[in-house]
């Protein structure tokens, strides 16, 4: 059914303004089910119901029956309406937050016998404040450290005689002699200087002592100072000044795959990286509302403002300027420019862990058994395997297959191929040979036949499976996991009916299927990495201004292959490259997968 089946909706629909606001969608009963904001109601609301939708959009559109809008006089004003309709309503199609903690300090208590302790905020007076940490683990064992390093006061309330602390060395016992105030100072100068990120003092005396106990043979207390300095190394490894100007700012990265999107905020507090925090959402349809949205119901929840924001997409930055009370600026080159290619890097590997351990608490067997019923199997596939190719721009083209066991790993059973056929784009081509030469191998060893084969393509690859399964004279399910349009998998197809089967993004199984697909692609692109590292090899960056050795080989990291760029969108390479760059290097990718389709074209011809 469309929204042209009810009257109420068509009607609202066809008097929607032209102007700024927010809009709240409705389900059958009344429930608010979303809160959105726009720069034209009209224009926003309509493409809901004249697009076509997937995922969350989509399920969503089908619930709506009525909605209401409250119109504003900007932009700016339409973000905070919807960040605070967000908060009053919990609308389950929102993506929200859910981040209420108090983000831990350390406070140093500056007058009388100071001591160290963790607060929720910075807001006591008579206290020196470092922070805010990203989580109270990593306070404490800062706090811990600097106890064990200083010997300041550690009871709450002063004893009548001296504790274990005492005795250990780690307290000036102000409760039995009294502790001249130039003692205590030259301490706090010192712990306000090892938190600022100057170690090299501290880690000097260390070293002496250590030398000193080992000269003496007290190998059990030169021991004690080893350790000693391995744990400072250890916990501030990231705190490093890395800006000189000590000014406390934040940077924000994202990538987006599968319909899902992973945003990073790098923390910086006086120069040194405190920590991050990753938020993984299913993506709504527009990624400039999402990343407004997202940075400032962060801001909203966060006790501890930057003075500067470092965003990766000019499009935000005038809804967000007004929006927030700091600075937000999207930097082309420098040391801010390479922040931002951390904190890419940082949501890449945040987003893919994220693939890798969602729903794990799952029962497996029960998802094999519902993948038997949607593949229509005569036995549970208990014993899977997967294939995928990997190649830069058709050189050093390599084939790989992993191996599930009970929906487990059994890398012992992995196998990988160097391809042999002449043309190295024609994926079509390397996974005949691949699985040729896989089932013939099991056909002629008498090796038992795995009970389900999955392509990681299309038609296109489930056909040449079926062409090759046939030609060897073996029986064996196919299967392939198909991308829609906007590059992300979301259909399972049976190839031997040719059925295709919509995978529900939020469901067990399709996690399930994504962790296979993903090590079948990390177990490839490994070996590509190890075969292109014997030789020279050309790839997709080579001859593009703006990318140096630096910039390539981190390309090279993120992006391996021509099949890791596909669905890749501008703005998400520009947090790495120049926007030139980035034009230029998804032209490349574009017109290769043009000449992949042709390929393709030909042979499915020849197949038929």
């Amino acid at each position: 059914m469309s929204y042209l089946d009810y009257p109420v909706l068509k009607q609202k629909i066809s008097l929607l303004p032209d102007r700024p606001g927010s809009y709240q969608m409705k389900d059958s009963n009344g429930t608010i089910i979303y809160v959105g904001k726009a720069k034209s109601l009209v224009k926003r609301v309509k493409q809901y119901f004249t697009r076509p939708q997937q995922g969350k959009v989509m399920r969503m559109v089908m619930e709506i029956r009525d909605f209401d809008i409250i119109e504003t006089h900007t932009e700016k004003e339409a973000l905070l309406l919807e960040i605070s309709l967000i908060h009053k309503y919990y609308p389950k199609y929102n993506i929200m937050l859910m981040d209420d903690r108090m983000y831990p300090y350390i406070a140093l208590k500056k007058q009388g016998d100071p001591f160290l302790k963790i607060a929720r905020n910075d807001k006591e007076k008579g206290y020196f404040y470092f922070g805010p940490f990203p989580n109270s683990s990593e306070a404490y064992k800062m706090i811990n450290l600097l106890n064990k390093l200083y010997p300041l006061r550690k009871c709450r309330n002063i004893p009548n005689k001296p504790c274990l602390y005492y005795h250990l060395g780690q307290c000036l016992a102000p409760c039995i002699r009294k502790i001249e105030p130039s003692e205590y100072q030259n301490m706090v100068n010192d712990i306000t200087r090892f938190l600022n990120g100057e170690t090299g003092s501290i880690l000097a005396k260390l070293k002496a002592k250590m030398k000193e106990a080992s000269t003496n043979l007290e190998f059990e207390k030169a021991n004690d100072y080893k350790e000693t300095i391995s744990t400072i190394n250890n916990i501030t490894a990231k705190q490093k000044i890395l800006f000189e100007d000590h000014v406390s700012r934040d940077v924000l990265g994202y990538s987006i795959r599968e319909g899902y999107i992973c945003v990073v905020f790098l923390l910086y507090r006086k120069g040194v990286l405190l920590g991050k925090n990753a938020y993984v959402e299913e993506l709504e349809d527009d990624l400039n509302d999402t990343l407004e949205n997202m940075v400032v119901q962060f801001y909203d929840k966060h006790p501890d403002k930057p003075k500067e924001l470092i965003v990766p997409d000019k499009g935000i930055i005038p809804v967000l300027k007004e929006a927030l009370d700091f600075e937000v600026i999207s930097p082309t080159r420098g040391k801010k420019k390479d922040l931002m290619a951390m904190a890419l890097e940082n949501a890449k590997q945040s987003l893919d862990t994220h693939f890798q351990t969602a729903r794990l608490t799952d029962n497996v067997l029960s998802l094999l058994e519902e993948l038997q019923q949607k593949l229509g199997l005569k036995k549970t596939p208990l014993d899977i395997e997967l294939y995928d190719n990997s190649h830069t721009t058709g050189y050093d083209c390599v084939g790989a297959m992993v191996k599930y066991i009970n929906g487990e790993k059994a890398p012992e059973l992995y196998r990988k191929y160097k391809i042999n056929q002449p043309n190295k784009e024609d994926d079509l081509a390397s996974m005949r040979e691949v699985l040729t030469r896989r089932f013939t191998r099991l056909k002629e060893e008498k090796d038992k036949l795995p009970d389900l084969v999955i392509v990681d393509g299309g038609f296109n690859q489930c056909e040449i499976a079926l062409e090759v399964k046939e030609k060897v004279g073996i029986d064996i399910p196919i299967a392939g996991l198909a991308k829609n349009d906007k590059h992300e998998t979301d259909t399972l197809i049976n190839a031997d009916t040719g059925e295709e089967i919509p995978l529900n993004k939020g469901s067990s199984l399709f996690f399930l299927l994504m962790r296979m697909q993903d090590e079948v692609h990390r177990f490839a692109i490994t070996y590509h990495r190890s075969s292109r590292s014997k030789s020279a090899f050309k790839t997709i960056y080579d001859d593009i201004n703006g990318i140096g050795k630096k910039r390539k080989e981190k390309l090279l990291d993120l992006y391996p292959t021509m099949d890791s760029l596909d669905g890749i969108k501008e703005e998400e390479l520009e947090q790495l490259v120049p926007s030139v760059a980035a034009k230029e290097i998804l032209a490349k990718r574009d017109s290769y997968f043009e000449d992949v389709k042709e390929i393709e074209e030909h042979q499915k011809k020849l197949v038929k």
